[in-house]
């Protein structure tokens, strides 16, 4: 390999194998590996991979396994590639349990927020991020150095990174994405059985029920270990769902009007406002935020600019000549940044904006 860029994914289904032919597109070499040597074979020969064996300086492994194995494969690459530059990190839709047991300064955990009902290596796409917001979840212990090269990689890929504490994601990925696909296959499963009476049924599924149903479609072998990881919030949002249920049905029986309507509006604005998949500006701000180097730092600005849905596009670290303070190089929406200048002035950062 003569590419300073090397990459390894461990596990080559839609994720890893999506993720590996973005990476060959944006110019790295990439490995992979896969527990189906067919698998690996088949990626090897189509170009999604270059071979199976890791470079000793590669410089990315990204571990794309079921979230059950992510802790194991984590541990035996950071044991066995003694690269002090190598970042290691996951996909993982759950990530409390994983971030706590792999307690390692060069594992960052992540989680794209992308998918296709089209299962495995045959899915791959190498536009799947593009736009998609990846969600990396580091800790005080993170080195800012890790994180920014990180932000850089998934750049490279085309998505959008946030940055949320690992107990923050599980509990709102519950209700952004595990009990969405709980619901879709409630409902899908529900008119399946109905049109065993009536078969006509799934015949009148017009748009509304195929766009609440179509991530039924997904892979559920990845799904059992995901929930069960983070039963306890996704238990919370169904109970929640539950009782608003109990109140439209309420509402039905005793025909509410204005409470249905009131419901029926409310939601119609919710969804409007939903941010798009890709923010993009050609008006940018740079901001140079000055932070002490020490573990938490970085992690207490990129959080700050999740909470307010500040997309940072781009990351660098400029270390001062004492040692002890540090300047953040961010590059933002320009239409964004007097807020979020406002904000990290209120957590006691020093900030200024370069234009």
């Amino acid at each position: 390999m003569t590419s300073a860029k090397r990459a390894h994914v461990v596990g080559l289904g839609l994720i890893g194998a999506s993720l590996a032919t973005s990476l060959r597109g944006a110019g790295w070499c990439v490995t992979g590996d896969d527990l189906d040597a067919d698998v690996v074979a088949l990626a090897q020969s189509s170009g999604v991979i270059e071979g199976s064996t890791p470079d000793e300086d590669v410089t990315l492994v990204a571990i794309a396994t079921p979230a059950g194995a992510v802790t194991a494969v984590a541990h035996e690459y950071l044991s066995r590639l003694a690269n002090p530059h190598l970042i290691v990190t996951d996909v993982a839709g759950v990530k409390g349990a994983i971030v706590r047991d792999v307690a390692d300064r060069r594992f960052l955990g992540g989680h794209p927020m992308a998918g296709s009902e089209v299962r495995g290596l045959a899915g791959a796409r190498g536009d799947l991020f593009h736009g998609c917001t990846w969600v990396l979840t580091p800790t005080p212990s993170t080195p800012a150095d890790v994180y920014t090269r990180l932000h850089g990689y998934l750049r490279d890929v085309g998505a959008n990174v946030v940055a949320v504490s690992p107990s923050d994601h599980d509990r709102l990925v519950a209700l952004a994405s595990h009990v969405p696909h709980l619901l879709a296959g409630a409902l899908m499963n529900q008119a399946a059985d109905a049109a065993r009476e009536d078969a006509v049924l799934l015949q009148l599924a017009a748009g509304g029920f195929r766009d609440m149903t179509r991530i039924a479609a997904g892979d559920p072998a990845i799904w059992p270990d995901v929930l069960f990881e983070n039963r306890e919030a996704v238990c919370a949002t169904l109970l929640a769902i539950e009782e608003r249920l109990n109140d439209l049905r309420d509402a039905l029986l005793a025909r509410d009007r204005p409470t249905l309507e009131a419901s029926l509006t409310s939601a119609a604005l919710a969804r409007r406002q939903l941010p798009g998949r890709a923010l993009s500006s050609e008006d940018m701000a740079y901001l140079r935020v000055l932070v002490a180097d020490r573990p938490g730092s970085l992690a207490q600005v990129t959080v700050t600019a999740s909470e307010m849905l500040v997309n940072i596009y781009d990351i660098e670290i400029a270390h001062s000549v004492e040692g002890d303070r540090g300047t953040l190089l961010l590059s933002v929406d320009a239409r964004e940044a007097a807020r979020f200048m406002d904000a990290l002035r209120a957590r006691d950062f020093e900030v200024v904006r370069d234009r």
